[in-house]
């Protein structure tokens, strides 16, 4: 019995084939024809030999530009250093860059204790500005005037932010808002 259910096996399998090898010829490669056929082909050659290689050379400047991106907004103190990086990782095909992807999201160990922060200067240079224009709370402009003098403390401010304790001295907070009047009872007899 196992036999036959062999044979049967291999006897439809081989009918398949014949009948697969038949089917071929009535099949159609192409929904379309003629010079439509040529024109769609002509057109999907360009697309992919001019905007396929340009669209990807733009993804990939784009990509290993973002550990700089990151650094720069979180006030890395070695953005300029992750941006070099960034650079050589573009010049070495890439190779580079999980290493800025890894030092734009952590803070060196020892430099709040050598240069008193873990900010860039821009970061002072932005908030001078908000702290002039009244734009920082009574807080917020405390704590940058204490960044200030512990940096300071420690050596020569830099160049950047050497004017900055003039600007918080004389700097005001902003007004707290208002506070809301409390809402009105309905006036319902009880």
């Amino acid at each position: 019995m196992p036999k036959l259910c062999t044979r049967l096996l291999h006897r439809a399998r081989l009918l398949l084939a014949v009948a697969a090898a038949c089917v071929p010829a009535l099949a159609h490669a192409s929904f379309l024809q003629g010079d439509t056929l040529d024109a769609v082909a002509m057109g999907a050659a360009w697309f992919i030999i001019v905007v396929v290689p340009i669209v990807g050379i733009v993804l990939f400047l784009v990509v290993h530009v973002l550990p700089e991106k990151i650094a720069e907004r979180n006030h890395h103190p070695q953005q300029h250093a992750i941006k070099t990086l960034c650079f050589l990782s573009l010049v070495f095909g890439g190779m580079l860059w999980p290493l800025a992807w890894l030092w734009a999201y952590t803070r060196p160990v020892l430099h709040r204790s050598v240069y008193g922060t873990e900010k860039h200067e821009n970061y002072f240079v932005e908030m001078g500005e908000k702290a002039e224009r009244g734009e920082l709370d009574a807080l917020e402009l405390e704590h940058l005037r204490d960044e200030v003098a512990e940096i300071s403390a420690r050596g020569a401010l830099p160049a950047a932010i050497r004017g900055l304790p003039a600007v918080l001295a004389q700097a005001t907070p902003k007004a707290p808002p208002a506070a809301a009047p409390a809402a009105q009872g309905t006036g319902g007899t009880k």
